[in-house]
């Protein structure tokens, strides 16, 4: 079974190497300013007792007044996880860092997100619509979606 690691016990070490790149962390999450999302994911990745090597999913949730985009990481070689979090407070043109030069597999997951909730991730090669045709008015995942 996939063990959880505690977020405020990675937010400690990463507090360390990037500080000030948490704002908020609790048993099983941390939440990432998002200026620092590439820098912490990719700590997250690198660091040799950490090895969040694997992608389970990204997804995103709308709070009216601000979006959060999940990632779910693993480690095959540790067999742990760790829930990462971040938020866009705009609304009219949320933008995040893409993560798909450290996994792969964000690809679609990111296109998905930006189809469906208009959330725009900077740096991916093909961001445009996966599921809806190029036009379509709004994002049908959002709360103020009519």
């Amino acid at each position: 079974m996939t063990v959880a690691l505690s977020g405020k016990e990675i937010a400690s070490q990463l507090e360390e190497k990037l500080p000030e790149s948490i704002i908020e962390s609790g048993q099983d999450y941390l939440v990432v300013k998002n200026e620092s999302l590439l820098a912490v994911a990719a700590f997250l990745k690198d660091t040799r007792d950490l090895d969040f090597d694997y992608l389970n999913f990204i997804t995103a949730v709308d709070y009216y007044d601000h979006f959060e985009v999940v990632y779910r990481l693993s480690s095959l070689e540790h067999n742990h996880s760790l829930v990462m979090k971040t938020r866009c407070a705009e609304r009219e043109n949320p933008v995040l860092p893409s993560v798909i030069g450290l996994w792969q597999g964000a690809d679609f997951q990111e296109r998905e997100i930006y189809d469906l909730m208009g959330i725009r991730f900077e740096g991916h090669p093909n961001m445009k619509r996966i599921f809806l045709w190029e036009g379509f008015a709004g994002h049908p995942l959002r709360k103020d979606f009519r």
